[in-house]
């Protein structure tokens, strides 16, 4: 089998990548590099053994998409492109929604054209917006709090509306809750543009020496140690994931949501702690104000997807720091250095 990768040589991408390859697939990967590199893609060429093509193209060029499924004969695609910083997506909103509500648009079209009606596509746990209660499951009501979140979701309900049109559509949506983590040969891994948005980045390039310390939001949740509790998961089990989310569709008409989490909770002093202890590196932090917004805990139920998909985590939170030190610590500047 044929899979496009929209995202391919992103952080998510470039692991799922590495894993459809391990399982024997063919890849097509598409990226514009408004959040990766062309070194990504190397480095994953580098890690499977394998050859794969690569095509720097933006899903807003409905024309180069065309020509690309016109080359290739696509068997189903992994939809993983698109802008995600919640701060960003709040100050320049419409080019959030121009990106991850258009590209995809044009996406669809041009699958739909192609006769191409086999979609992984990338959502989030931020359309659950502020749950009341934990864990969360796939039933819980839908609700955003910024326009990253409202592209995620609007791009669901649209999904959703596109299967009741064609019912010759297989749809599966994957709502990721925080990945964390790198490949285990430290090729490969997380490589945020400038001030990390994510706890974990931040936290192993403060133990890289870039940056100070660690700012902490809150330590008067209503959580065992006063910080926040998220479901961190390792991204090649996330990756794998995916490998199962694409073996669903192949075989099943309709649209189907999973969670994709490790069903526990890890506050934030959890991560620092076991980061500093299974890395032997000291991580100077501060707590301040609370982040408007942020809720004491979520973590996902991940049953579902265990049920239907066969799929579960198998990497400790232990593992997911000692990857993310690994990569950072054998590419202090990413994949520019």
């Amino acid at each position: 089998m044929t899979i496009l990768v929209t995202g391919g040589a992103g952080y998510i991408g470039s692991h799922a990548v590495v894993e459809l390859l391990k399982n024997g697939y063919e890849v097509v990967v598409l990226d514009n590099f408004a959040n990766s590199q062309m070194e990504t893609i190397n480095r994953v060429k580098e890690i499977t053994g394998r050859d794969f093509s690569f095509h720097s193209c933006d899903l807003l060029d409905q024309d180069g998409l065309d020509n690309l499924f016109k080359t290739y004969n696509f068997d189903a695609v992994i939809h993983l492109a698109g802008l995600k910083a919640v701060g960003e997506s709040v100050s320049i909103p419409l080019k959030y929604y121009q990106s991850n509500l258009t590209g995809t648009i044009n996406l669809c079209e041009v699958m739909a054209r192609h006769n191409v009606k086999k979609l992984v596509f990338s959502s989030s746990a931020t359309v659950y917006g502020l749950p009341e209660t934990n864990p969360i499951d796939e039933s819980f009501p839908l609700s955003v709090t910024n326009p990253y979140g409202r592209t995620k979701l609007m791009v669901e309900e649209m999904l959703q509306d596109l299967y009741v049109s064609d019912n010759s559509w297989h749809i599966v949506m994957l709502r990721y809750f925080n990945p964390i983590g790198a490949h285990k040969s430290g090729r490969i891994g997380e490589n945020p543009n400038g001030i990390p948005n994510n706890l974990m980045p931040y936290i192993t390039q403060v133990a890289i020496g870039k940056r100070d310390k660690l700012s902490v939001f809150g330590d008067d949740y209503e959580t065992e140690d006063g910080t926040g509790v998220r479901d961190y998961i390792h991204i090649t089990d996330l990756a794998k994931g995916h490998v199962k989310a694409l073996q669903y569709v192949e075989k099943n008409a309709g649209v189907e949501t999973f969670n994709l989490g490790t069903g526990t909770g890890y506050s934030v002093f959890d991560l620092v702690n076991t980061f500093s202890e299974v890395n032997n590196v000291a991580i100077p932090y501060e707590v301040i104000d609370r982040r408007p917004g942020d809720i004491a805990v979520c973590y996902a139920n991940p049953e579902k997807a265990e049920k239907l998909l066969g799929w579960r985590t198998e990497k400790s939170l232990a593992e997911m720091c000692r990857d993310s030190w690994k990569w950072q610590s054998y590419n202090p500047n990413g994949y520019t250095g």
